[in-house]
């Protein structure tokens, strides 16, 4: 028997921990989050909404820095095609009657084939230039999502039929809940593959990784596609969450807020984003409410906090968990922290 094998004869819990890609700390975050809706003052329903809107952000950023984080692409078409994602499961709904929950998957299919287009075209390129032709691209799809108003009606916004016949947000928050954690898992098994391994090399030095055999191409393309496909199927859910659609969805100001959560919580970790923006998004809502007549103000914020993390932490929060949080001389909180290595 080889040492994995027994490890995992020996540790079973720790054996599916490992699969699940958790610590014991992330299966407890786990375990709150799915509770929290029953706790005072969180049960109650404009918080809710407000929970809903930081697992789906959180779910966004995971998304975001599966290509940021491994590949150093930033995206900044990523809202768009997002909202690409969520006009189409909208429309089809609408015109076709099509289930909310297929419209998902059609969102998450339609927007991946957008994002293996725009992969193929902008991925030959580097650095900013990849960056800004991704945001071109972004734009293009706002603009005609603001101007074919017989299609998409514009500005007056698409009515769209809600995921569940229900005035209580506690499903639509468990939904995100699963989505979230799913889409983690996904980008997870991937990164922990060889693929995985060739998108940090790629992501590291793209001219090396070339030398050793690596298709640069291929795998940013194909990243990008996941990312686009993870980015379609989330706007699908908040189509059919709030009801309704307007190409504001698709503005660039939204693929900023993922961003500054992705790189506050730790650019390539993927749990970072995930972990911060439950707190910071819910502040940023109570900020946005409480000062409603200060409209950018959150933006503000994000670029305030987004200096501080790069000038004193440039790897955001995950780094600092790992240099000042995660190795505690008392070994049940350690492992507490850190689960056991498989």
């Amino acid at each position: 028997m080889d040492s994995e094998n027994k490890t995992q004869v020996l540790n079973p819990f720790d054996a599916v921990l490992n699969k699940l890609c958790l610590t014991p700390v992330g299966l407890a975050g786990l375990a709150l989050l799915l509770v929290l809706p029953f706790i005072p003052p969180f049960n109650q329903e404009y918080m809710l909404r407000w929970l809903i809107y930081c697992g789906f952000i959180a779910a966004m950023s995971v998304g975001f820095d599966f290509t940021a984080g491994y590949i150093s692409i930033v995206n900044f078409g990523f809202a768009a095609v997002s909202g690409f994602g969520g006009y189409t499961s909208a429309l089809l709904a609408v015109n076709f009657g099509l289930s909310p929950w297929l419209g998902l998957v059609a969102g998450g299919v339609t927007a991946g084939i957008l994002g293996l287009i725009i992969g193929m075209i902008s991925l030959r390129l580097r650095g900013i230039f990849a960056a800004c032709l991704s945001w071109f691209f972004g734009l293009a799809v706002m603009g005609l999502a603001i101007k074919l108003v017989w299609l998409t009606r514009g500005p007056l916004g698409l009515r769209t039929p809600r995921m569940f016949e229900t005035d209580s947000n506690v499903p639509f928050y468990f939904t995100i809940i699963v989505l979230l954690f799913l889409i983690y898992l996904a980008c997870k098994w991937v990164v922990r593959s060889k693929m995985g391994l060739a998108f940090q090399a790629i992501g590291q030095n793209m001219d090396a990784a070339r030398t050793s055999g690596i298709n640069p191409v291929f795998y940013r393309v194909f990243n990008f596609t996941m990312s686009c496909a993870i980015a379609g199927v989330l706007g699908g859910y908040y189509a059919h969450f709030y009801g309704i659609l307007t190409p504001d969805v698709m503005h660039t100001a939204k693929t900023v807020e993922v961003l500054a959560v992705a790189y506050i919580g730790g650019r390539g970790s993927l749990w970072g984003g995930a972990v911060i923006a439950f707190p910071f998004i819910f502040i940023m809502e109570i900020i946005r409410s409480t000062l409603s007549h200060l409209p950018g103000l959150n933006l503000v914020i994000y670029a305030l906090v987004l200096i501080l993390v790069m000038i004193y932490y440039p790897g955001g929060f995950s780094y600092f968990y790992d240099t000042h949080i995660r190795k505690p001389k008392n070994k049940a909180l350690r492992y507490f922290l850190n689960g056991r290595e498989l």
